[in-house]
């Protein structure tokens, strides 16, 4: 029995071509999450919640699991003098959901600027979260961009903390 929620509900309804993979539900690395579907780990794309100096909507950021967020490159990309990382609890505060199923497919229309980092344009397809933990949809990056009205800058560096 495969997981139905509000994002495959609406790619469904969008008719939107996408393949879910349900996984045991606890928090794991884009790196786990790659080796347990046998994918490139550039092609997982993990959400990172931003915060803005300014009272901004914080930002949703996507990044390939083998990269993180380059935080100056960020904010010059967007024009702020600085943002941040939240911390995980903010995070799920902040998005109402819990971290490891954070996914800018379950906050369309909640206001959050989606920010897809560059290098998920050198794939046909990307992974993302559900929307719950345990959850990952892979779905044509463009479908991404054009469902989410991502804005496509490189904001991603290589995670020294990877293999």
């Amino acid at each position: 029995m495969s997981i139905v929620n509000n994002v495959t509900r609406l790619l469904d309804a969008r008719k939107i071509p996408y393949t879910a993979y349900e996984l045991s539900p606890e928090k794991r690395g884009a790196q786990e999450t790659a080796r347990q579907l046998n994918a490139d780990p550039a092609a997982i794309f993990k959400t990172i919640v931003v915060l803005r100096d300014k009272a901004k909507k914080p930002l949703l950021v996507l990044v390939s699991g083998d990269s993180v967020v380059d935080l100056k490159l960020l904010a010059s990309a967007l024009g702020e003098k600085k943002v941040h990382l939240p911390t995980e609890k903010e995070a799920e505060q902040i998005t109402g959901l819990q971290a490891g199923g954070i996914s800018p497919l379950a906050l369309l229309n909640k206001g959050f600027q989606v920010i897809l980092d560059s290098s998920a344009q050198d794939f046909e397809q990307v992974h993302v979260s559900g929307g719950q933990r345990g959850l990952n949809i892979k779905l044509p990056v463009a479908d991404l961009i054009k469902l989410t009205n991502a804005r496509v800058e490189s904001v991603g560096k290589q995670d020294e903390t990877t293999e």
